[in-house]
């Protein structure tokens, strides 16, 4: 299995101090990316887990400076409320200064108030249309093609477009959800499915959706991949799924990922000061690895 580590670009707590001993430490352990969550003008109710966020892709610019073997992943960028041709250039660029290292996790949200915050309530009901057309609109810039883009929200006919990504076309495009839409949107157009907070079982009853709108498309099962909070040593269950209790519990959990086809987990240890987090990722390589 392959590892990365959520970077705590939040909540209350978050601070470049801890960003960076995240990355550090998951640099000396050998992981091979680091994750940032997204959020931007979230309402009061959400106030608790988003409401001190730094943001996705500056981070990771920042990260990607000090950290040159990192892999940089957003996991998940919520598309729908922002200027699709601007996160273009953004990724983009970002691909371009660090080497070829983006993976471009992307999600519709769920968020409605953000979305209106944002300058884009009319966008929410028809998110899905919007981040469909968003990647498709991403890989015709990347490719560097000057031909004519016309969709439902962007019509482009005189552009041009660079630096183009050092991956080109095939920055990875990972796609998040739970949604039935969703998993189709992962089969139909994405290179890589980037679950959260999903055990296996769960993960399990998706996968047949993925593979037959795959299928369907006439392109390759996409990788697969699985954001997850690990709680090594708690077995209470706050009704929200974590790899938890003890090394052989979430190296069990761990296995029975992998049974799925799953390459990669993206690990979120629910620290923001520097030291706790260090002391968790350590435990994790330690105490469960070993055992996987």
């Amino acid at each position: 299995m392959d590892y990365g580590i959520c970077l705590p670009n939040f909540p209350d707590g978050a601070s470049r101090e801890g960003i960076e001993a995240a990355a550090e430490v998951a640099v000396r352990l050998g992981w091979s990316t680091a994750w940032t969550t997204d959020h931007v003008l979230v309402d009061h109710a959400a106030e608790p887990e988003y409401g001190r966020i730094y943001e996705a892709i500056l981070t990771l610019a920042w990260v990607g400076a000090r950290f040159p073997n990192l892999k940089l992943g957003t996991s998940v960028i919520v598309v729908p409320p922002r200027d699709a041709v601007l996160l273009a250039k953004e990724l983009a660029t970002l691909d371009s200064l660090t080497g070829g290292r983006v993976i471009a996790g992307v999600g519709g949200g769920w968020h409605e108030r953000e979305f209106a915050n944002m300058g884009h309530g009319d966008r929410f009901r028809v998110r899905g249309a919007y981040l469909d057309e968003a990647i498709r609109l991403w890989r015709h810039l990347w490719s560097g093609s000057q031909e004519p883009f016309h969709g439902r929200f962007h019509t482009l006919d005189d552009f041009v477009f660079g630096p183009l990504p050092d991956e080109g076309a095939g920055l990875p495009i990972y796609v998040g959800g739970r949604a039935e839409a969703a998993l189709r949107r992962v089969g139909r157009l994405a290179d890589g499915y980037h679950s959260s907070g999903t055990g296996p079982a769960k993960y399990r009853e998706r996968l047949p959706i993925i593979r037959a709108a795959a299928e369907e498309a006439g392109r390759p099962m996409p990788v697969l991949t699985a954001r997850t909070p690990v709680q090594l040593g708690r077995t209470d269950d706050d009704g929200y799924y974590a790899m938890r209790g003890d090394p052989a519990a979430v190296a069990a959990e761990i296995r029975a990922f992998a049974a799925l086809g799953v390459t990669h987990l993206a690990l979120w240890f629910e620290a923001t000061d520097p030291a706790g987090i260090v002391v968790a990722a350590e435990r994790f390589h330690v105490e469960v690895e070993p055992l996987v």
